[in-house]
Order: structure tokens, then sequence, then C-alpha cells
């Protein structure tokens, strides 16, 4: 699985299970993730690619900050809840 920096993921296993997060970066195996509010773009978490599941999407990660980054993933959010009710 390849997942470039700027793609929403879904995290699978641990904590973040069943949160949209936002790549910001790859090396070796590892993503590191960041979603704006508990994981900061100024120290992401370094999460195994084996437990995370990217969506269809991507963002442009020039100029992102942690507000515009907690805006995205909350939209993500609704849109899977919405996608559930139906």
């Amino acid at each position: 699985m390849d997942i470039k920096i700027g793609s929403v993921v879904k995290g699978t296993a641990g904590r973040e299970k069943g949160r949209y997060f936002v790549a910001v970066d790859a090396h070796d195996g590892f993503v590191y993730i960041a979603d704006g509010k508990e994981r900061k773009l100024s120290a992401p978490k370094k999460k195994n690619i084996k437990h995370i599941s990217p969506v269809d999407a991507c963002i442009n990660t020039d100029g992102l900050t942690d507000k515009k980054l907690r805006q995205l993933t909350r939209s993500y959010l609704t849109q899977a809840d919405c996608q559930k009710d139906q």
C-alpha cells in the first residue's frame, strides 16, 4: 500500500480507530498522521501503514494549518456518518 503526503486516511487500529487524519509524512512503512486537534501538524503521530486505510481523497498540504486541518477532518467524519445512515 502506498500512501502519499496529503492523503486522507482512516485509523483502523489503536486509539485512532475510526478517526480521520491526513498523512503529513511517510518513511519505511510508517506514516505520520495529524488531525489538527489531538495530533497537531507540529507533532504528528507515527503510525504503522498496516493500521490505517486510505480514503479516496487527497489535499494540498502547502500552507495547511491546524485549524484548516480540523475543519477538513470534521467534514470527512460528517460525510461518513451521512453515508452510514443511507
